[in-house]
């Protein structure tokens, strides 16, 4: 078989093919791909063949495709070489071993918090909606909020319009006005509640990581069933700051205290 040239307007049609593969859907024909991309169907057979023979995507015995190991394979690459997915595993162990209690950390992808990595004790309790690879909108639980607050100013704003403001539950904020006054609480505090905004019953506390630059790729929570979190949730406040402070320390971030440089 011919082999498909990528050109630039056909690799933007690959990352849309291979945006259609969810969890909700893992499966798709050639027929509803063509369709829902509208390309031609010859078209679209001839690129999902040869995504196949690279190993990014995977025949069934029905004809149908989903998503190849080979995506499986660089998606490990991109975790165990990411600095800040290696120093926060080390800490997430820890806090585990320790609390019993779940551990997350979370990227933001556009207005998404995408879930990177989990760690969780026998005993915790089972949180399918942060599985790792899953995505919830930003404003929806702690990490999405910490996220949002230490964007950089002049990117914030376009942000907030673009969030879908819709309500995971009864708790979860549904005003841009509400949002920005709680993301400027959190920039002064330095971490953020997420009390049953995402899943009743179910509390979480989240911190920024910062990199050697000053930036926040990414932030660490701690999530606790609703009742033990409410009596103690400042002093998880105070494990999860901590644990962020020190995965920030070994990426090389040094946190300036302005009240000492006054002092001195």
């Amino acid at each position: 078989m011919e082999k498909v040239v990528m050109k630039p307007y056909m690799m933007e049609k690959v990352g849309s093919l291979l945006n259609l593969f969810s969890f909700a859907q893992p499966e798709w024909g050639v027929r509803e791909v063509a369709e829902t991309l509208k390309l031609p169907r010859s078209t679209m057979g001839d690129l999902m063949l040869s995504l196949a023979e690279q190993g990014l995507l995977s025949k069934t015995t029905t004809g149908r495709y989903r998503l190849g190991w080979r995506l499986f394979e660089l998606s490990q690459v991109l975790v165990e070489h990411t600095d800040f997915c290696i120093e926060a595993r080390r800490t997430m162990h820890d806090l585990v071993e320790r609390w019993g209690e779940t551990t997350h950390l979370a990227v933001l992808d556009g207005t998404q918090v995408l879930f990177v990595e989990k760690l969780q004790a026998s005993p915790a309790i089972e949180i399918i909606l942060s599985r790792v690879g899953a995505r919830l909108s930003a404003h929806e639980v702690g990490v999405g909020k910490v996220l949002l607050a230490f964007q950089p100013s002049y990117h914030l704003p376009a942000l907030l319009e673009a969030l879908p403001l819709t309500a995971r539950t009864s708790q979860t904020i549904t005003s841009r006005e509400k949002l920005r006054h709680e993301l400027d609480h959190i920039r002064i505090q330095g971490y953020a509640y997420d009390c049953e905004e995402a899943a009743q019953g179910l509390c979480c506390v989240a911190a920024p990581i910062y990199n050697l630059d000053g930036h926040v790729p990414a932030a660490i929570s701690f999530c606790i069933p609703a009742a033990r979190f409410y009596p103690h949730q400042v002093h998880y406040a105070e494990i999860i700051v901590q644990a962020a402070r020190n995965i920030s320390a070994r990426l090389g971030y040094r946190e300036k205290v302005v009240l000492q440089k006054i002092l001195s």
